[in-house]
């Protein structure tokens, strides 16, 4: 069996353990609705699915420098059959927090084993494999709300959890067959330590943390909460907000294919700081739209802005990190990343319940991603950020540790 059979098999994987993390978005309102609940104090919900999806990601970041990239991947379909089946059974906004937590733990694993193999599968297609692998994870958040007004016509919410649960049964058998016909990389033998990597590597992980950080924490806030926001500040019934949810999620189907594409072609910094910027344009483009029409053009601008950001940060870090360092380096980075999101809903959420509008907590981080991109940018030409590496180059960080 070929590295592109297995290719797909990862691809049908990461399908599942997004929808793990993001399914929690749509079913704010009908969850709060059945707990006697405002939509807006469900955010720690939502954190809950990011706070998962990051707690394991050192740990995992370890348990890659013992056991091989397949079989951790393994364990994460594993555990999204429990989470999953756990999840279903809740019975308060507590046990639901709980379920989103562990469901988040197996998105967390899976990123962290995967995204490495998937650049060491194709080393010389970097971007363009990153793009396809984050296209089939992005397939899982255009099918989200749409999956959830149909389970929610036909049945009730905790339905969408058995789904996923079986269907990630069926994921990880397939894998696992695939997993034992392939000739797999050997370019992470030599990575053993954590620590070393970071020592190492820390100036392109901190660049990577700065780029990602502060914009993911902007779009989980906004993502997380975007029905209710529409609802609240736009005036746009449920229905119709889930389905512009969707059309957000869509426009970053192109955006994984365009921009991993990119990333292999073009400077990686100057790629990162025009798409930075211009996910903070276009979030602050929707605060300010009037109507429908003008809303879900703004709407499809961020979502193509943001999910640009992910294949472009991922290449930049994994074209240039070395084999020696780049599951280690690689967790430290997604880990911290991945931490600072998480609070975005939470934050957004408890402002909002607070004193705050929607509008004026969503113009501030925009404003703060911008002020970030500005400083990136004068960092950048003063000669002071890791340029990051192309595919087949010996990348710039490969000294001594």
């Amino acid at each position: 069996m070929t590295r592109r059979q297995l290719f797909g098999s990862l691809c049908a994987m990461v399908f599942l353990v997004n929808m793990a993390r993001l399914v929690f978005a749509p079913l704010v309102q009908p969850a709060a609705e059945e707990f006697g609940v405002a939509a807006a104090s469900l955010g720690v919900v939502t954190s809950a699915a990011w706070l998962g999806s990051a707690a394991p990601r050192l740990p995992t970041g370890f348990l890659l420098t013992r056991a091989p990239r397949h079989r951790v991947i393994l364990a994460t379909g594993a555990l999204l059959v429990g989470t999953a089946s756990f999840t279903a059974l809740a019975g308060s906004v507590a046990y639901l927090t709980v379920g989103a937590f562990l469901m988040g733990l197996s998105s967390g694993m899976y990123f962290i084993a995967a995204n490495p193999l998937v650049s060491e599968l194709f080393p010389d297609k970097v971007g363009t494999a990153i793009g396809i692998h984050g296209l089939s994870s992005q397939l899982a958040a255009v099918g989200i709300p749409l999956a959830v007004s149909a389970v929610l016509f036909a049945g009730g919410w905790r339905t969408i959890f058995l789904l996923i649960a079986a269907t990630a049964a069926a994921a990880t058998l397939a894998l696992y067959g695939a997993a034992r016909r392939t000739d797999l990389p050997a370019a992470g033998t030599e990575d053993r330590s954590l620590v070393a990597a970071g020592r190492a590597q820390w100036p392109t992980i901190l660049t990577g943390i700065a780029f990602v950080g502060g914009a993911g924490f902007l779009w989980n806030g906004m993502f997380n909460l975007y029905g209710d926001y529409l609802e609240v500040a736009k005036g746009i019934d449920p229905g119709t907000g889930r389905l512009l949810l969707s059309l957000t999620f869509a426009a970053g189907l192109p955006a994984f294919v365009v921009t991993g594409r990119l990333a292999d072609r073009l400077p990686n910094v100057p790629l990162l700081l025009a798409i930075t910027g211009g996910f903070a344009l276009t979030v602050f483009g929707l605060t300010v739209a009037e109507g429908l029409a003008a809303i879900a053009v703004a709407s499809v601008g961020m979502g193509y802005a943001i999910h640009s950001l992910f294949p472009a940060v991922d290449t930049y870090l994994l074209a240039s990190l070395p084999d020696r360092h780049r599951a280690s380096a690689y967790a430290l980075f997604s880990a911290t990343a991945i931490g600072v999101q998480a609070f975005g809903s939470g934050v957004v959420g408890t402002a909002v319940a607070g004193t705050l509008e929607y509008t004026t907590v969503f113009q501030l981080l925009a404003g703060g991603v911008a002020a970030v991109v500005l400083g990136l940018w004068a960092l950048y030409r003063g000669g002071r950020l890791p340029a990051g590496g192309r595919p087949g180059e010996v990348p710039a960080a490969e000294g001594a540790d």
